[in-house]
């Protein structure tokens, strides 16, 4: 034992490790958690919790909410930048990936009753709005009478005027002409620019109905009036010099600095986060913010981090807040093994992708007869919700930093560590419930848990699990965490039912009381992940 090695050879009482564990049992206090202590091989401690205390526990969370399982953190309030697209431009598998990520944490953060502010930080600012209003007032003169009509597919009309912009001088300088006009806040190019963001957004709010994932836009241009401050501030500090015509930050360790304003007098990505930041800090009071974002993204936030570092905004000791965290994740692939396309080398689609994977989730319960049983209601909202909780477990349960192959037959198939296993797992809990024929609100008030069965108690002692799970999986990061606990709930409650017999039993009650509360635990991990439980099957 490491306490061991630490009292060695001091005149101390104790000849060995074993003798060190016997005194820390002997003076352990008298609780009912405890059933019995023991010390084993070179001096370990023992301690089986008792199966009275963990049945009254997960009763006492029957009767009083889930909620009373919640971590405790540190903080009271947390950003999560997450999702992140660019205006004009077609959401792709990244920002899934981004999205989902990001959605699973904030939930977790909220379970662990911290105020979270989700920040959608959309690319809404900069070069290429010159090129696209240029291109608008061209095409459409009169475009402010029939907008939406004159842009038609935005993805189109960005590649249109990407095209313009690359082979024609002439409109390129006009373009660049257009974005001094921008930003100079003439209103014709400031109602085209909002125009052009409006139409992003509603693209953009499809993919977020379907995933059920709410965010609040505070994009590039939110910050633009805080950024000539900002710097000044910096520039006080000595923080920014002069190197090559820009203006930038020297960080100790990289080869180049952080520039926070072009040789040409605009700003840029650098100046927009470090501003981002201070705003968070000081306006929003945030004493956590994580961000979001692909792994290729990691040095450029380590740079905005140290500087924010050196200007005295955060602690030098990454443990004490407030403080940040890149939140970096992996590709999606193809089976081909090559960043996630369609045949036209084309980004695929989001909303295609996710109608996609909810059209296979109803096809496959079609065909095992369910159009019969249910109403259409139901089988369209069933379909969305393993069709697109398939998508989001497959990504979740994967460790972020890691690529993951995106393959519909693996995400939606119905055994293994998929969605559909462990949503169809649910359903069959809350079956035998219903079943049963017993009020299971009654029995949580005059029935009482007995964990007499060693199955019974494997699968208490992982419902306790579930805060200290929710605690780990939110401090590091890592939703994976928290899948795997899922799956892992779901085997110990098939090893229960299988070996213990519940509805005509004699433990009957205690029995389904322990399936309730599987169920209840199951529910809440979905919850966290951003899938809708089935009730049936």
């Amino acid at each position: 034992m490491s306490l061991w090695s630490k009292i060695k050879g001091k005149g101390t009482q104790f000849r060995g490790p074993p003798s060190v564990g016997q005194a820390i049992m002997s003076n352990l206090p008298q609780s009912e958690m405890i059933e019995s202590c023991s010390v084993a091989g070179p001096g370990f401690v023992n301690v089986v919790l008792s199966n009275r205390w963990i049945a009254k526990t997960i009763q006492k969370m029957l009767i009083d909410g889930i909620g009373t399982w919640s971590p405790k953190l540190r903080i009271k309030r947390a950003v999560v930048d997450f999702s992140s697209p660019n205006i004009a431009k077609e959401m792709h598998v990244g920002h899934l990936r981004s999205t989902i990520i990001g959605d699973t944490l904030a939930r977790m953060l909220e379970f662990s009753n911290v105020d979270v502010l989700r920040r959608n930080h959309v690319g809404d600012w900069g070069t290429q709005f010159g090129m696209l209003i240029e291109f608008l007032l061209e095409k459409f003169p009169a475009w402010e009478d029939e907008s939406e009509k004159a842009i038609g597919d935005l993805q189109e009309f960005y590649k249109a005027s990407k095209k313009r912009f690359d082979e024609d001088p002439a409109f390129k300088e006009r373009a660049h002409q257009a974005v001094v006009r921008l930003q100079g806040g003439e209103a014709r190019y400031r109602r085209a620019w909002a125009q052009i963001c409006e139409i992003s957004r509603k693209e953009f709010d499809k993919v977020y109905q379907r995933l059920g994932v709410k965010l609040e836009e505070k994009g590039e241009s939110f910050y633009n009036r805080y950024i000539p401050a900002v710097l000044e501030a910096l520039s006080k500090q000595g923080l920014i010099e002069e190197s090559e015509g820009a203006r930038v930050i020297f960080i100790e360790g990289k080869n180049i600095p952080l520039i926070v304003v072009k040789s040409d007098g605009g700003y840029n990505y650098a100046s927009t986060d470090m501003t981002a930041l201070w705003y968070r800090l000081n306006e929003e009071k945030a004493e956590w913010i994580i961000y979001v974002t692909d792994v290729g993204q990691q040095q450029h936030f380590d740079m905005v981090f140290s500087a924010a570092k050196r200007a005295g905004w955060l602690p030098d000791d990454d443990k004490l807040y407030p403080k940040v965290n890149h939140v970096g994740f992996g590709l999606v692939l193809g089976e081909d093994g090559k960043r996630f396309r369609t045949r036209a080398t084309e980004v695929v689609r989001l909303v295609d992708l996710l109608d996609e994977a909810k059209n296979r989730s109803k096809a496959a319960l079609i065909e095992r007869g369910k159009a019969a049983e249910w109403t259409e209601e139901e089988l369209e909202k069933t379909a969305e919700a393993v069709g697109y909780g398939a998508v989001k477990y497959a990504d979740l349960k994967n460790n972020r930093l890691t690529n993951y192959t995106f393959n519909f037959d693996q995400m939606l198939n119905d055994k293994g560590n998929t969605a559909v296993y462990l949503l169809y797992a649910h359903a069959r809990i809350c079956s035998i419930i219903r079943k049963s024929g017993k009020d299971i609100e009654e029995l949580k008030k005059s029935g009482s848990i007995a964990l007499d069965h060693p199955d019974e108690r494997t699968l208490g002692l992982h419902l306790l699990q579930f805060a200290e799970i929710v605690e780990e999986a939110c401090t590091n990061l890592l939703p994976n965490v928290l899948c795997e606990y899922l799956y892992n709930l779901s085997e110990n409650f098939t090893k229960f039912y299988s070996n213990c017999q519940v509805v005509g039993s004699a433990e009957e009650t205690s029995r389904l009381l322990l399936c309730e509360a599987t169920a209840v635990v199951m529910r809440k991990c979905f919850h966290l992940l951003g899938i809708v439980p089935v009730y049936k099957i």
